[in-house]
This record gives structure tokens, sequence and C-alpha cells, in this order.
């Protein structure tokens, strides 16, 4: 009886694996987990300041966009594509807003 218990059991958990495997493998590219260049956390924190910069390359108003955006990508671990707009990628970033109910990050 714990024979067959223990095999049913055994050959349940061999199922699962068999099941799961494929999905592992399809998160995985050459061997690396696959990440989306864009979206909620999609960032270290360590990546913000080139991001930031990136983002703030095109402004006039270089120091506080960079301030900004690093406290955003800091916060939300995203910056969105682009030099302007496109904040819909991340959902974080684009619903942060200041006291006055304007956007707070760039």
């Amino acid at each position: 009886m714990a024979m067959a218990k223990f095999a049913s059991l055994l050959l349940l958990a061999l199922l699962a694996i068999y099941m799961l495997q494929p999905v592992v493998l399809a998160s995985r590219v050459g061997g690396h987990r696959r990440r989306n260049r864009y979206g909620p956390g999609s960032l270290r924190s360590y990546q913000c300041p080139s991001e930031c910069k990136r983002r703030c390359s095109r402004t006039q108003h270089r120091k506080p966009c960079m301030f900004f955006c690093q406290k955003c990508c800091s916060k939300c671990l995203c910056v969105p594509p682009g030099f302007y707009g496109n904040k819909a990628v991340c959902p974080c970033y684009n619903n942060w807003k200041t006291k006055e109910g304007g956007p707070k990050c760039p």
C-alpha cells in the first residue's frame, strides 16, 4: 500500500517536471533569462544613470531631468524608450505625480 502511494507520487512528480520543462526552456535565450528591454522592473538600479542620460540627452533642462529621472528609475526600475513620451510602457513611471498632479517623471 505504501509502495503504491510512493510510486504514484513519484510518477506525478515526474509528470509535473516533464510539463514544466518547455516553459523553463522558452524563458531562456542562449542560456540567459530573457528580460524585457522596457517595462516595469526591466532595469537594475545600477543601470539607471546610463538610461537616464539617454532619456535626458536632448533636453535643455538636463540637471532637473537627470535628477527626477534617476529618482523615478530607482523607484520603478524602468525608463521609457526614446527621449520624450512613451511613458505608457512604464506604468509606475507614468503614474507617479507631483503634489500638484503633474507628472513627476520626465
